[in-house]
């Protein structure tokens, strides 16, 4: 959390205290580290040859054509503003990249070693000799320190993900110093680490046009970076070509054996998820993830699918490291939405077990955690540490958190709906409202009950346009609008919306983060992912025993009390998942047999079948 109100005699002893610290660390003989694990011990040794899935014979070659849902307007990676592809990372490198065979553990990349004391209050990395951007210039202290004030200058979201970050400074000729605001942070060290680090040379060059580069605009100036790839050719909104660089700088380094095999990678836009299979099926596409349970069970009857030419599997890798929650979310900035009775009932409008039979052939599971299908996610009562920290905020939770495990309204057939739709609507009349003539209103406004879901593209109708016939039994009329990418991403940043359908991945160590998903603090700031726009001092305190828990058992206990505290709010009406990802690709490229433990490792480390040697 960022520093409460202090007095001045106490900000100017603190400031004195953190400007004498790098000289400090440097007098301490800094332990220098070749990784981090914030869950258990490393795996590799320093030195190690290779990750155990990197192929040391994968082929390099060969091309790959693939895909992204919605558009690009921008290539300027450190705004939240526009539209900016997801492969942009494939230009990047950051100073520590991540073992997928680990839960959470990083290994230096432009780091070569990182150095940080006991209690977590700093962090040094020391760069490699040999790191380069693609114009040859070395990647410097001052380029890290240059990117970082500028991430946390121009994106509220990597403002609020580096808030206990207080400041990074040059502290040798290799060296950059990170200094926390505070002490027993366990996760600083690891996520300065996944910083992506820019020049600050290009940055403050002058562009093509002969101007200075404005890096608070967005751009579709290719940018220079020191990553693995370079941006070929690109058509604004519509592809993007990337080529491996014969000169990346880390390209037999140990974490990189066996990755970034394609020549050429090739991403293609698509507005509808229809259009972008039949694009699959004619082979302009060469892989393919399916998230539509119908289409993967009944649409793969064309000869390529059935002669072999492609292949269909289902892999747990991505889902083994993350947890989901993802449904129906009500802006508690609007009126209506403030009262848990009515969130409460909207959720008992929601028949998931019909839907399950009849257009997901019953592939999915409800979410019933904001930590699903992970050892994080609370279940049956508080018990052991959790109880004890849940105590610890009694007086700031509700009461049923002790006393009644939280699960979902069941339905599936005529009884149980009409049990979940009575329910709802004796929830509604505890809030303060009643049915007249058909319509759901208010009982001292006449006004009806009424909102939007807002929905990115039109994939989710054909379940919000169910729920919303449900809704229209009690008297509610909702409505669905599905808009661009574009409109969506404008109106998620600046709230502008009803209930919208969205969601949060968790990593196996929660931390900072979870300040930016429901803290108090980023509840009215735009662009944040708090999208209920939670501000609760219970969620805030059991964030912050999250934050700074001081073992991984105290960890799972807290993230067990915040997410059993967080669904008894009833913020989200959760919709499904699998935990199984659906994936059909061409027999021209080719997946290792040996992927990660908690990765499917693509494209990174699959290859082009003709680049294989004959």
């Amino acid at each position: 959390m960022k520093l409460a109100f202090r007095t001045l005699v106490f900000s100017l002893a603190l400031l004195f205290l953190q400007s004498v610290s790098p000289a400090t660390a440097r007098a301490a003989d800094l332990v220098w580290r070749h990784g981090i694990a914030t869950i258990g011990e490393l795996k590799y040794p320093e030195g190690f040859k290779r990750f155990d899935y990197g192929n040391p014979d994968a082929p390099k070659g060969g091309s790959i054509n693939v895909s992204e849902l919605g558009t690009y307007d921008t290539f300027n990676f450190v705004l939240d503003k526009g539209e900016l592809p997801g492969s942009i990372s494939m230009l990047y490198d950051t100073l520590l990249t991540p073992a997928d065979d680990e839960l959470s553990s990083s290994y230096g990349l432009l780091a070569e070693a990182l150095s940080y004391p006991d209690d977590f209050s700093y962090a040094v990395f020391r760069l490699r000799p040999e790191a380069k951007f693609a114009d040859g210039s070395p990647v410097t202290p001052a380029d890290v320190v240059f990117s970082f004030e500028k991430y946390k200058e121009l994106n509220p979201k990597f403002t609020q993900y580096y808030a206990h970050v207080t400041a990074a400074e040059v502290t040798g000729e290799r060296e950059v110093t990170f200094r926390f605001d505070d002490k027993g942070n366990r996760e600083l060290p690891s996520i300065v680490g996944q910083l992506p680090v820019i020049s600050k040379a290009w940055w403050q060059a002058n562009g093509p046009d002969g101007k200075p580069r404005d890096i608070s605009k967005t751009s579709l100036e290719p940018p220079m970076a020191s990553g693995p790839y370079k941006i070929a050719a690109f058509s604004p909104g519509s592809t993007i070509t990337y080529e491996l660089r014969d000169d990346y700088w880390a390209k037999d380094l140990n974490v990189n054996v066996g990755r970034n095999n394609f020549k050429t990678v090739k991403y293609s836009f698509f507005a509808d998820r229809d259009v972008e299979f039949q694009a699959f099926k004619g082979h302009n596409l060469d892989w393919w993830w399916d998230n539509s349970a119908k289409r993967w069970a009944t649409a793969y009857d064309f000869p390529a699918a059935q002669d072999g030419r492609i292949k269909r599997e289902e892999l747990e890798n991505e889902y083994r490291k993350r947890g989901v929650m993802v449904g129906f979310i009500p802006n508690m900035r609007r009126e209506q939405f403030k009262d848990k009775r009515v969130r409460q009932a909207l959720n008992y409008a929601f028949d998931f077990e019909e839907l399950n039979r009849t257009i997901f052939y019953n592939s999915y599971t409800r979410i019933n955690s904001y930590f699903f299908g992970t050892e994080l996610a609370s279940s049956d009562l508080p018990k052991g540490e959790e109880l004890e920290i849940l105590d610890s905020v009694k007086d700031l939770v509700p009461p049923e958190v002790f006393t009644t495990p939280y699960t979902n309204p069941i339905g599936g057939d005529e009884i149980k709906e009409r049990q979940n739709l009575r329910r709802a609507i004796d929830l509604f009349k505890q809030a303060g409202y009643e049915i007249r003539n058909r319509q759901m209103v208010n009982v001292k406004t006449g006004e009806p009950f009424t909102f939007e879901i807002l929905l990115d593209g039109p994939i989710i109708e054909r379940v919000a346009l169910p729920y919303v016939a449900n809704l229209a039994k009690i008297g509610i009329k909702a409505t669905v609008r599905s808009v661009d990418a574009s409109q969506f991403t404008n109106r998620l940043r600046a709230f502008d919306y009803d209930v919208v359908y969205q969601g949060w991945t968790q990593s196996m160590n929660p931390g900072n983060e979870q300040t930016g998903y429901w803290g108090s603090q980023s509840a009215e700031r735009p662009g944040s992912d708090n999208y209920a726009g939670i501000a609760d001092p219970g969620i805030d305190a059991l964030i912050k025993k999250v934050i700074f828990a001081p073992n991984r058992d105290t960890l799972i206990a807290a993230v067990h009390a915040l997410d059993r505290v967080l669904l008894a709010g009833a913020y989200v009406v959760p919709s499904y998942s699998r935990r199984s990802l659906p994936i059909a690709y061409w027999n021209n490229v080719v997946r290792p047999d040996n992927l990660p433990e908690y990765s499917m490792g693509f494209p990174d480390l699959w290859w082009a079948k003709s680049a294989e040697k004959k």
